[in-house]
């Protein structure tokens, strides 16, 4: 695995076996935040495995143990807990905290799961292991890329947060920059998941619709990254956005590849095209596909040949007529279950977050914070870093940490200073946490 191993083959043997689903008044407990630190040392871990391609255990592990089905309900349990009780405790006249980072990390969560997810998708028997709720991982991600199709449709990205909100107000900024980079997550998963389409043919009712039955749909293809600031093109790539030059901007990137290679998974296989009508609606979204199809696109992927042959073919047959045949189909459970076994509660459960976990007392958030500087540990993320690292004030390529806590990154001292009154609480906790080791 290299100089930079994080667990040990016995370590990351007993952090599976230990992962199991919290209900979502646990969420930001103590036994919670424990497997949030694990899985986000599983999550490092993978992807040291992968980029120094040496085997990866921590996917083989997930597999041995039956552990993928407990992610995608972690990961739709922390979706919902976003929704439905986030909202609920920023409305909440007695709630003022004095730290936000531990809801902070349970907002967090969803991307650590979906990141870890992306990372082990790769190989097909993960997807396999994941069973049925594979169904629920695909619903998921609908409702991802819808959010990705919806921003687009604005014209801009998300806005950075504000130096005169509120914490609070600067935490739901914070989870909504952080939505963005989770949809594009779950689009790298979505083709992974096609990648075995054969397998999961009678599941693509799901999938299918989203990807034919909606002309916005489309829009996935180039503006789910894309952006024209003033005077600039924008593209959003390994978590940030860099300016295009002219020469660059034909060049595919691994986002608009990846909507690619699934459209061409879905479109191309016999067994998933047996199961869907291609109703007139449907035949005339995807002919739409062919303006895209250009040379310069099929220099970087020759195999989108074959989409362009299927889709002359396609301008050339007459739609299908509706099936009215009986069809039997499995549905996406979890969520369902969740918001039954949930519904009304939220703001009960709020108020009992509120109380009993989202409000630790100094010498807690002390201890927690030693317990985050030893689960992030800085040469690990140095490593895992797709690049180098950004000011945390205004985003250009950084060289200066900072001093005291060295978690911060930043260009100058003007950038540092600026961004004080938004770092200083976490600076000092975390400067706490490393005197108290």
């Amino acid at each position: 695995m290299g100089d930079l191993e994080l667990l040990l083959p016995g370590e990351a043997d007993v952090l599976v076996r230990g992962l199991r689903s919290f209900q979502l008044r646990d969420m930001g407990s103590r036994g919670w935040n424990q497997q949030h630190e694990n899985l986000e040392k599983l999550n490092m871990q993978a992807i040291l495995d992968a980029t120094a391609s040496q085997g990866e255990p921590i996917q083989e592990l997930l597999v041995t143990h039956g552990k993928i089905p407990t992610l995608v309900e972690e990961l739709i349990a922390v979706e919902m807990w976003k929704q439905k009780v986030f909202p609920v405790l920023c409305k909440l006249e007695d709630f003022k905290p004095q730290n936000t980072f531990p809801i902070y990390m349970v907002l967090h969560h969803e991307a650590s799961i979906i990141n870890l997810l992306e990372t082990v998708f790769f190989h097909k028997e993960v997807c396999e292991s994941a069973e049925d709720t594979v169904l629920d991982l695909v619903d998921y991600c609908h409702r991802k890329l819808t959010l990705l199709v919806a921003q687009s449709g604005r014209g801009a990205p998300p806005e950075e947060e504000s130096q005169y909100s509120s914490p609070m107000q600067e935490l739901q900024k914070q989870a909504e920059l952080m939505e963005f980079e989770i949809a594009l997550k779950a689009l790298s998963v979505l083709r992974y998941i096609t990648d075995c389409v054969d397998r999961w043919a009678n599941q693509w009712c799901v999938l299918w619709p989203m990807q034919l039955g909606h002309s916005k749909s489309m829009q996935c293809l180039y503006p789910i990254c894309w952006f024209l600031f003033p005077g600039k093109l924008q593209q959003f790539e390994s978590g940030c956005w860099h300016t295009v030059t002219p020469s660059e901007q034909q060049k595919l990137s691994k986002l608009d590849g990846q909507v690619w290679i699934a459209l061409y998974n879905l479109l191309l296989s016999p067994e998933a095209r047996a199961r869907y009508c291609l109703t007139s609606f449907a035949r005339g979204q995807l002919l739409k596909l062919r303006a895209f199809l250009t040379d310069t696109l099929l220099d970087q992927l020759p195999n989108l040949s074959d989409l362009q042959g299927f889709l002359a073919h396609l301008a050339l047959t007459e739609a299908q007529p509706p099936k009215k045949d009986l069809v039997l189909e499995q549905i996406p459970e979890i969520w369902e279950r969740l918001e039954r076994e949930n519904k009304g509660k939220w703001q009960a459960i709020a108020k009992h977050q509120l109380r009993h976990v989202f409000s630790p007392s100094e010498q807690d958030l002390r201890l927690q914070a030693r317990r985050w500087a030893e689960t992030y540990r800085l040469d690990v993320l140095e490593a895992v870093a797709p690049e180098r690292p950004r000011c945390a004030y205004c985003s250009a390529e950084a060289s200066k940490r900072c001093s005291r806590c060295q978690n911060e990154w930043y260009c100058c001292r003007e950038c540092q200073v600026k961004h004080w009154e938004k770092h200083g609480k976490a600076c000092v906790l975390a400067a706490q946490g490393d005197r108290a080791k």
